[in-house]
């Protein structure tokens, strides 16, 4: 079972690292989509940090009432309602809401799946 588990882990891990880079390889095409400059891509990126972050520090909280299993779900639920508003968004506004929580899920998931292992798992 531990390993089951440990496995599905490592793949949230990786999934958390190749949602930084699309962004960046996808910006091209959608700043001309939306007729905004490159520089805008930042915002974006900040937005998501930014929820990110908010996320991260109010985790343990989180993790506490709801439990490491429900926070993971709800957090991966939000990042994939997210990326699917951005595959539908209309403009650059729209773009700046769904990063919302789609910054929030990805801090949140990253925060409980970090101490998950480092409670249950030796180095």
């Amino acid at each position: 079972m531990f390993s089951f588990l440990l496995v599905i882990i490592y793949v949230a891990f990786v999934s958390l690292g190749l949602r930084d880079s699309l962004l960046g390889s996808a910006w091209p095409v959608m700043g001309k989509a939306f007729a905004v400059p490159l520089s805008f891509a930042g915002i974006v990126s900040m937005i998501i940090a930014g929820g990110a972050i908010l996320s991260s520090l109010l985790s343990d909280r989180l993790n506490r009432k709801l439990g490491t299993g429900l926070v993971t779900s709800l957090s991966v639920g939000m990042t994939a309602v997210a990326l699917i508003g951005f595959s539908v968004a209309n403009s650059f506004a729209t773009i700046c809401l769904w990063a919302i929580p789609f910054g929030l899920g990805a801090g949140a998931v990253d925060a409980a799946l970090n101490n998950y292992v480092a409670l249950h798992f030796a180095s």
